[in-house]
């Protein structure tokens, strides 16, 4: 029987969040980002839904127990960075209800970042489910791709076709083993991510799938927003393919000094009844949670602080990884 990847608005039984822990990752942020993600946490809690939240050790778990809702479900493990959206699990199901983890080889983002933990956490996830794992023999991360349900999934070029990932395979292969190994029959290839993504272009942080052939997709905030022709492009593709968007607006240039930040509401995190959309501090921040809210009419949609997270190179999505349900 055919498995499949579902997509994350399908429901959920729990969703798994890493709490920020290293220092180094979070230069004078550690504090504030680990504030962040108990508060995204408990709220995916307090909705009702299951949060499973991973600590690393006793000082860190202390402190997430001090910041989090009892509810949040507190559990001990070994990873490196927090982001289980690429070190995770993808949770695959069949047309019995059955489920089994999918797992891809990963070598920290084209070789950027490796850290202890994050090459096993995965599995790890998955043994304690009691899942079957499934390995593939390429690198993938779970960021680089969405799927809308009815067999479309959505990448960029930029991360997918980098050298730094699999330099042995050709695109025709690459697009070959996405269908395999997500269940999916097309695949819609948009071109670059977001300017300084060190991801090379993570798909969700530009793009996500709100319901089947509907993608949202930012608008350009001002004119000096610097991802505008990014948008456009990636706009010209989905309606070339066919595919239904729906905008969102863009933070706009949010800026770190001199650095452009990898700032999106496109980072929201889906769960069964709550949608966590992250806010930066601008002054389009309520204008974006409420066109999210929009697209998920059952759900209530909220929008909580994340720069400090993106301090450390991601967002809630980027921080998450959901189990479906059977």
């Amino acid at each position: 029987m055919a498995w499949t990847f579902p997509p994350e608005f399908a429901p959920q039984d729990w969703l798994w969040i890493g709490f920020p822990h290293d220092a180094e990752e979070w230069p004078g942020f550690l504090d504030a980002a680990q504030v962040q993600i108990a508060a995204f946490a408990s709220a995916v809690a307090e909705s009702g839904q299951q949060a499973r939240l991973l600590v690393r050790d006793d000082a860190n778990e202390a402190r997430a127990r001090a910041l989090c809702s009892a509810k949040v479900r507190i559990e001990r493990r070994v990873y490196g960075d927090i982001w289980l959206r690429d070190t995770g699990p993808l949770v695959l199901r069949d047309g019995a209800g059955q489920r089994r983890a999918q797992r891809f080889g990963f070598n920290g983002w084209g070789g950027k970042y490796l850290m202890d933990g994050d090459q096993t956490i995965g599995a790890e996830l998955a043994g304690d489910a009691g899942l079957e794992v499934a390995t593939a023999d390429w690198i993938l991360e779970g960021g680089a791709v969405d799927v809308d349900g009815a067999g479309l999934v959505v990448t960029t070029q930029q991360c997918l076709l980098n050298p730094n990932r699999n330099p042995q395979l050709s695109p025709a292969q690459i697009e070959a083993n996405l269908l395999r190994d997500l269940g999916a029959t097309r695949v819609l290839w948009l071109g670059d991510g977001l300017i300084n993504d060190h991801t090379d272009g993570h798909v969700d942080n530009l793009a996500r799938f709100v319901a089947p052939n509907t993608l949202a997709l930012p608008r350009a905030t001002g004119v000096d927003d610097p991802n505008a022709a990014l948008y456009a492009d990636a706009r010209a593709r989905a309606e070339a393919a066919g595919v239904t968007v729906r905008d969102i607006p863009s933070p706009g240039r949010v800026m770190t000094g001199s650095r452009i930040e990898p700032a999106s509401y496109m980072n929201f995190a889906i769960t069964s009844r709550l949608v966590v959309v992250p806010v930066y501090g601008t002054p389009h921040d309520a204008d974006g949670v409420a066109a999210i809210g929009e697209l998920f009419p059952g759900r209530e949609t909220i929008g909580l602080k994340a720069d400090a997270v993106l301090a450390g190179g991601g967002s809630f999505h980027c921080a998450s990884q959901q189990m479906c349900a059977a």
